[in-house]
């Protein structure tokens, strides 16, 4: 039997941020205060990225210019990886660059190949406060370089370059959310 609650359960659907909100293109802040209104933007956040069908969700993408993400994320021997980090720090990011497919929740619809490492390290503490390491390979990297990026202030689409840049930015520009 399980133990705990399942993460979002208790959280409520918050709206999503689209690209070219400034707070996706704004480095967040750091989280000071470890305490309930942070566990609640944590199951909040867990909340949404399920609704939403996501592997992955950035505060900003809710709106909260904070540095805090969640992540369900398969790795590509389909270990299953389910967590936030608060503050985190993408301390390696390394080994092969392959490009894949990308796609974000504040870009619905779309995604382009976009070249990432195979894997990445990422430190930071729990909304406890407790410190926590990551280790990512394969697909769970590229998620946890993507959700690093966001709390940079950057979007996948800001790592195109060329034709797959302006095609991803003239499909964002014609969808009914884009425009």
């Amino acid at each position: 039997m399980r133990q705990g609650s399942i993460p979002g359960t208790h959280g409520r659907v918050r709206p999503l941020t689209l690209l070219g909100a400034p707070v996706l293109h704004t480095p967040c802040e750091d989280v000071t205060d470890f305490g309930p209104e942070l566990a609640r933007l944590v199951e909040d956040m867990f909340a949404t990225m399920y609704a939403a069908e996501g592997v992955g969700l950035a505060a900003n993408q809710v709106g909260v210019p904070l540095r805090v993400f969640v992540y369900d994320c398969p790795d590509d021997e389909d270990v299953r990886h389910r967590g936030h980090v608060v503050n985190p720090r993408l301390v390696e990011a390394d080994g092969v660059v392959l490009r894949g497919p990308e796609g974000c929740l504040s870009l619905p619809g779309l995604e382009a190949g976009t070249e990432r490492y195979d894997h990445a390290v990422v430190e930071g503490f729990t909304a406890d406060g407790e410190p926590v390491r990551l280790h990512g390979t394969g697909w769970f990297a590229r998620c946890l370089q993507h959700e690093c990026d966001h709390l940079a202030g950057e979007v996948y689409v800001d790592r195109l370059r060329g034709w797959r840049r302006r095609r991803v930015l003239r499909q964002a520009a014609r969808a009914s959310w884009g425009g």
